[in-house]
Protein backbone atom coordinates (compact mmCIF):
# COMPACT_ATOMS: atom_id res chain seq x y z
CA UNK A 1 0.00 0.00 0.00
CA UNK A 2 1.54 3.33 -1.42
CA UNK A 3 -0.17 6.77 -1.51
CA UNK A 4 0.54 8.98 -4.36
CA UNK A 5 -0.95 13.09 -4.97
CA UNK A 6 -0.70 14.77 -7.60
CA UNK A 7 -1.35 18.81 -8.49
CA UNK A 8 -1.68 21.09 -11.50
CA UNK A 9 -2.45 24.53 -11.11
CA UNK A 10 -4.23 26.66 -13.88
CA UNK A 11 -4.22 29.55 -12.53
CA UNK A 12 -0.41 31.38 -12.42
CA UNK A 13 -0.68 33.00 -9.23
CA UNK A 14 -0.58 29.59 -7.38
CA UNK A 15 2.60 28.54 -8.80
CA UNK A 16 4.46 30.21 -6.19
CA UNK A 17 2.21 28.13 -3.75
CA UNK A 18 2.30 24.76 -5.13
CA UNK A 19 4.51 23.25 -2.28
CA UNK A 20 2.34 25.09 0.17
CA UNK A 21 -0.97 23.58 -1.11
CA UNK A 22 0.99 20.18 -1.84
CA UNK A 23 2.81 19.23 1.38
CA UNK A 24 -0.47 18.45 3.78
CA UNK A 25 -1.63 16.55 0.76
CA UNK A 26 1.64 14.46 1.30
CA UNK A 27 1.42 14.56 5.07
CA UNK A 28 -2.27 13.08 4.66
CA UNK A 29 -1.21 9.69 2.96
CA UNK A 30 1.21 9.05 6.04
CA UNK A 31 -0.63 6.03 7.02
CA UNK A 32 -0.51 4.69 3.45
CA UNK A 33 3.55 5.24 3.07
CA UNK A 34 5.20 6.10 6.17
CA UNK A 35 8.80 4.41 5.20
CA UNK A 36 9.90 6.89 2.45
CA UNK A 37 8.40 9.51 0.52
CA UNK A 38 9.55 12.09 -2.20
CA UNK A 39 8.16 14.51 -5.25
CA UNK A 40 9.57 15.65 -8.67
CA UNK A 41 7.85 19.32 -9.24
CA UNK A 42 8.16 20.69 -13.06
CA UNK A 43 9.03 24.64 -13.44
CA UNK A 44 9.96 27.05 -16.07
CA UNK A 45 12.64 25.27 -18.78
CA UNK A 46 16.22 26.39 -18.22
CA UNK A 47 16.85 28.19 -21.33
CA UNK A 48 19.16 28.08 -24.44
CA UNK A 49 19.44 24.20 -24.23
CA UNK A 50 20.47 24.22 -20.62
CA UNK A 51 19.80 20.76 -18.56
CA UNK A 52 19.77 20.03 -14.77
CA UNK A 53 20.55 16.95 -12.87
CA UNK A 54 18.62 16.47 -9.64
CA UNK A 55 21.56 14.16 -7.41
CA UNK A 56 21.68 12.64 -3.93
CA UNK A 57 24.49 11.85 -1.75
CA UNK A 58 23.49 10.10 0.98
CA UNK A 59 26.30 11.14 4.42
CA UNK A 60 29.82 10.83 3.89
CA UNK A 61 31.57 8.26 6.24
CA UNK A 62 32.36 10.99 8.56
CA UNK A 63 28.95 11.87 8.70
CA UNK A 64 29.17 15.72 7.31
CA UNK A 65 27.28 16.63 4.09
CA UNK A 66 28.53 16.05 0.96
CA UNK A 67 30.72 18.71 -0.93
CA UNK A 68 28.53 20.03 -3.75
CA UNK A 69 30.40 23.01 -4.47
CA UNK A 70 33.91 20.61 -4.38
CA UNK A 71 32.09 18.81 -6.99
CA UNK A 72 31.24 22.16 -9.07
CA UNK A 73 35.17 22.71 -9.11
CA UNK A 74 36.20 19.34 -9.93
CA UNK A 75 33.65 19.54 -12.77
CA UNK A 76 35.01 22.86 -14.04
CA UNK A 77 38.49 21.50 -14.09
CA UNK A 78 38.27 18.51 -15.68
CA UNK A 79 35.42 19.22 -18.39
CA UNK A 80 35.39 22.53 -18.54
CA UNK A 81 31.41 22.44 -17.22
CA UNK A 82 30.57 25.68 -15.09
CA UNK A 83 27.83 24.83 -12.88
CA UNK A 84 25.11 26.35 -10.82
CA UNK A 85 24.03 24.21 -8.09
CA UNK A 86 21.36 24.22 -5.74
CA UNK A 87 21.42 22.52 -2.11
CA UNK A 88 19.06 21.05 -0.12
CA UNK A 89 20.33 19.05 2.28
CA UNK A 90 21.97 15.86 1.28
CA UNK A 91 20.28 16.56 -2.73
CA UNK A 92 21.78 18.82 -5.23
CA UNK A 93 20.35 20.65 -8.48
CA UNK A 94 23.32 21.06 -10.88
CA UNK A 95 22.80 23.05 -14.30
CA UNK A 96 25.03 23.03 -17.14
CA UNK A 97 25.36 23.77 -20.60
CA UNK A 98 26.51 20.14 -21.44
CA UNK A 99 25.21 17.34 -23.19
CA UNK A 100 24.18 15.34 -19.52
CA UNK A 101 25.65 11.98 -20.90
CA UNK A 102 29.38 13.83 -20.31
CA UNK A 103 28.56 15.08 -16.49
CA UNK A 104 26.43 12.03 -15.40
CA UNK A 105 29.58 9.49 -17.22
CA UNK A 106 32.27 11.55 -15.52
CA UNK A 107 30.04 11.45 -11.69
CA UNK A 108 29.56 7.79 -12.55
CA UNK A 109 33.36 7.45 -12.80
CA UNK A 110 34.59 9.46 -10.07
CA UNK A 111 31.83 9.52 -7.17
CA UNK A 112 29.96 6.50 -7.92
CA UNK A 113 28.23 6.64 -4.41
CA UNK A 114 26.02 9.51 -6.07
CA UNK A 115 22.54 8.73 -7.26
CA UNK A 116 20.91 10.94 -9.70
CA UNK A 117 17.22 11.28 -9.23
CA UNK A 118 16.29 12.76 -12.86
CA UNK A 119 17.74 14.53 -15.94
CA UNK A 120 16.12 17.16 -17.82
CA UNK A 121 15.45 21.12 -18.55
CA UNK A 122 11.88 21.32 -16.39
CA UNK A 123 12.06 18.62 -13.51
CA UNK A 124 13.66 18.97 -9.89
CA UNK A 125 13.02 15.60 -7.83
CA UNK A 126 13.72 15.16 -4.44
CA UNK A 127 13.36 11.81 -2.20
CA UNK A 128 14.42 9.74 0.61
CA UNK A 129 13.33 7.96 3.26
CA UNK A 130 11.63 8.99 6.32
CA UNK A 131 8.08 10.12 6.86
CA UNK A 132 6.13 12.46 4.53
CA UNK A 133 6.52 14.98 7.56
CA UNK A 134 9.90 14.54 7.86
CA UNK A 135 11.33 14.21 4.06
CA UNK A 136 8.67 17.35 3.36
CA UNK A 137 11.16 19.78 6.07
CA UNK A 138 14.02 18.05 5.42
CA UNK A 139 13.73 19.53 2.08
CA UNK A 140 11.68 22.24 2.40
CA UNK A 141 9.10 21.08 0.16
CA UNK A 142 6.24 24.02 1.34
CA UNK A 143 8.54 26.76 -0.92
CA UNK A 144 8.74 24.75 -4.18
CA UNK A 145 7.14 26.74 -7.18
CA UNK A 146 6.12 25.10 -10.40
CA UNK A 147 3.10 24.55 -12.29
CA UNK A 148 2.67 20.80 -11.79
CA UNK A 149 4.06 18.31 -9.64
CA UNK A 150 3.91 14.28 -8.52
CA UNK A 151 4.86 13.23 -5.13
CA UNK A 152 4.54 9.35 -3.55
CA UNK A 153 4.62 8.02 0.15
CA UNK A 154 6.01 4.35 0.11
CA UNK A 155 5.04 1.64 2.08
CA UNK A 156 7.37 -1.30 0.89
CA UNK A 157 6.54 -4.65 -0.31
CA UNK A 158 8.65 -5.63 -2.64
CA UNK A 159 12.17 -4.13 -2.19
CA UNK A 160 14.53 -2.17 0.40
CA UNK A 161 13.45 0.85 2.09
CA UNK A 162 16.22 3.11 0.79
CA UNK A 163 16.15 6.61 -1.48
CA UNK A 164 16.74 5.37 -4.64
CA UNK A 165 13.48 3.07 -4.47
CA UNK A 166 11.47 5.34 -3.17
CA UNK A 167 9.38 7.25 -5.84
CA UNK A 168 9.22 9.46 -7.45
CA UNK A 169 11.14 7.23 -10.46
CA UNK A 170 12.40 8.86 -13.73
CA UNK A 171 13.41 7.79 -16.80
CA UNK A 172 14.94 9.66 -20.00
CA UNK A 173 14.56 13.10 -19.54
CA UNK A 174 11.84 15.72 -18.07
CA UNK A 175 9.49 11.86 -17.50
CA UNK A 176 8.46 10.58 -14.15
CA UNK A 177 6.25 7.74 -12.52
CA UNK A 178 4.82 7.32 -9.21
CA UNK A 179 2.75 4.11 -8.78
CA UNK A 180 0.61 2.43 -5.92
CA UNK A 181 0.00 -1.06 -6.69
CA UNK A 182 2.19 -4.35 -7.55
CA UNK A 183 3.19 -5.36 -10.91
CA UNK A 184 3.16 -9.27 -11.68
CA UNK A 185 5.62 -8.77 -15.10
CA UNK A 186 8.15 -6.41 -14.02
CA UNK A 187 10.77 -9.30 -14.86
CA UNK A 188 9.53 -9.94 -18.04
CA UNK A 189 9.16 -6.36 -19.05
CA UNK A 190 12.86 -5.87 -18.20
CA UNK A 191 13.87 -9.28 -20.15
CA UNK A 192 11.94 -6.84 -23.14
CA UNK A 193 14.12 -4.03 -22.49
CA UNK A 194 17.40 -4.58 -21.80
CA UNK A 195 18.53 -6.50 -25.03
CA UNK A 196 17.65 -2.70 -26.17
CA UNK A 197 20.37 -1.11 -24.20
CA UNK A 198 17.74 0.04 -21.60
CA UNK A 199 19.58 -0.22 -17.67
CA UNK A 200 17.82 -1.11 -14.70
CA UNK A 201 19.37 0.90 -11.36
CA UNK A 202 16.79 -1.07 -8.80
CA UNK A 203 14.56 -4.13 -8.46
CA UNK A 204 11.47 -1.97 -7.89
CA UNK A 205 8.27 -3.31 -10.01
CA UNK A 206 7.85 0.45 -10.86
CA UNK A 207 11.02 0.81 -12.49
CA UNK A 208 9.90 -1.57 -15.28
CA UNK A 209 6.81 0.93 -15.94
CA UNK A 210 8.77 3.99 -15.88
CA UNK A 211 10.95 2.67 -18.42
CA UNK A 212 8.72 0.87 -20.54
CA UNK A 213 6.60 4.11 -20.83
CA UNK A 214 9.67 6.35 -21.37
CA UNK A 215 10.78 4.03 -24.15
CA UNK A 216 7.69 4.43 -25.56
CA UNK A 217 7.88 7.90 -25.79
CA UNK A 218 11.48 8.32 -27.04
CA UNK A 219 10.09 5.55 -30.14
CA UNK A 220 7.65 8.17 -31.09
CA UNK A 221 4.59 7.61 -29.32
CA UNK A 222 2.64 10.29 -28.04
CA UNK A 223 1.66 9.91 -24.05
CA UNK A 224 -1.83 8.68 -24.62
CA UNK A 225 -0.05 6.04 -27.22
CA UNK A 226 2.57 4.99 -25.08
CA UNK A 227 -0.07 4.49 -21.97
CA UNK A 228 -2.35 2.39 -24.20
CA UNK A 229 0.24 0.17 -24.73
CA UNK A 230 0.58 -0.12 -21.45
CA UNK A 231 -2.11 -1.54 -20.89
CA UNK A 232 -1.64 -3.99 -23.58
CA UNK A 233 2.22 -5.00 -21.43
CA UNK A 234 2.09 -4.11 -18.00
CA UNK A 235 0.27 -6.52 -16.27
CA UNK A 236 -1.03 -6.14 -12.11
CA UNK A 237 -2.86 -3.86 -10.07
CA UNK A 238 -1.87 -0.48 -10.25
CA UNK A 239 -2.57 3.17 -10.23
CA UNK A 240 -0.08 5.40 -11.86
CA UNK A 241 0.41 9.25 -12.25
CA UNK A 242 3.06 10.56 -14.04
CA UNK A 243 4.35 13.87 -14.94
CA UNK A 244 6.14 15.28 -18.30
CA UNK A 245 6.99 19.43 -18.56
CA UNK A 246 3.41 20.13 -20.00
CA UNK A 247 0.92 17.27 -18.91
CA UNK A 248 -0.17 15.48 -15.91
CA UNK A 249 -1.45 11.84 -16.87
CA UNK A 250 -3.25 8.99 -14.69
CA UNK A 251 -4.42 6.20 -14.99
CA UNK A 252 -5.86 3.09 -13.41
CA UNK A 253 -5.47 -0.79 -14.27
CA UNK A 254 -8.62 -2.56 -15.92
CA UNK A 255 -9.90 -3.84 -12.19
CA UNK A 256 -9.26 -0.41 -10.46
CA UNK A 257 -8.46 -1.85 -7.57
CA UNK A 258 -6.21 0.28 -6.03
CA UNK A 259 -8.00 4.10 -5.03
CA UNK A 260 -7.58 7.35 -6.61
CA UNK A 261 -9.65 10.66 -6.39
CA UNK A 262 -9.63 13.43 -8.25
CA UNK A 263 -10.80 17.43 -7.74
CA UNK A 264 -10.83 19.59 -10.51
CA UNK A 265 -12.00 23.44 -10.52
CA UNK A 266 -11.06 26.26 -12.53
CA UNK A 267 -7.71 26.77 -9.99
CA UNK A 268 -6.04 23.43 -10.25
CA UNK A 269 -6.40 19.65 -10.74
CA UNK A 270 -6.03 17.60 -7.64
CA UNK A 271 -4.93 14.22 -7.73
CA UNK A 272 -4.56 11.64 -4.41
CA UNK A 273 -5.13 8.34 -3.19
CA UNK A 274 -7.46 9.33 -0.67
CA UNK A 275 -10.17 12.34 -0.32
CA UNK A 276 -8.53 13.33 3.06
CA UNK A 277 -5.29 14.69 1.29
CA UNK A 278 -7.29 17.05 -1.11
CA UNK A 279 -10.11 18.41 1.95
CA UNK A 280 -7.46 21.17 2.68
CA UNK A 281 -7.49 22.80 -0.80
CA UNK A 282 -9.41 26.11 -1.09
CA UNK A 283 -12.33 25.67 -3.32
CA UNK A 284 -12.38 22.01 -2.99
CA UNK A 285 -16.03 22.14 -1.52
CA UNK A 286 -17.37 23.09 -5.04
CA UNK A 287 -14.84 21.42 -7.19
CA UNK A 288 -15.90 18.54 -9.39
CA UNK A 289 -14.59 15.67 -7.78
CA UNK A 290 -14.97 11.70 -9.05
CA UNK A 291 -13.29 8.68 -9.09
CA UNK A 292 -11.38 7.54 -12.24
CA UNK A 293 -12.44 5.17 -14.35
CA UNK A 294 -10.69 1.81 -15.14
CA UNK A 295 -8.36 1.25 -18.10
CA UNK A 296 -9.21 4.95 -18.83
CA UNK A 297 -6.67 7.87 -19.76
CA UNK A 298 -6.53 11.01 -18.03
CA UNK A 299 -4.51 13.67 -19.38
CA UNK A 300 -4.35 17.21 -18.07
CA UNK A 301 -2.14 20.02 -19.98
CA UNK A 302 0.14 22.59 -17.84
Amino acid sequence: MCGIVGLLVKTPALRERLGELMVPMLIGMTERGPDSAGLAVFGTALADGRRKLSVYSGLTEAGADFNWLGLAHELKEHLGVALDVEIKHNHAVLAFDVAPEVVKRWIAEHHPKLHILSTGQSIDLYKDIGTPAQVAARYGFDKLSGSHLVGHTRMATESAVTPDRAHPFTAGEDFCLVHNGSLSNPYGVRRKLEPRGIRFETDNDTEAACRFLEWRLREGDDLESALQKGFEELDGFYTFLMGTPDKLALIRDPFACKPAVVAETDDYVAIASEFRSLAHLPGVKHAHVFEPAPEEMYVWNA
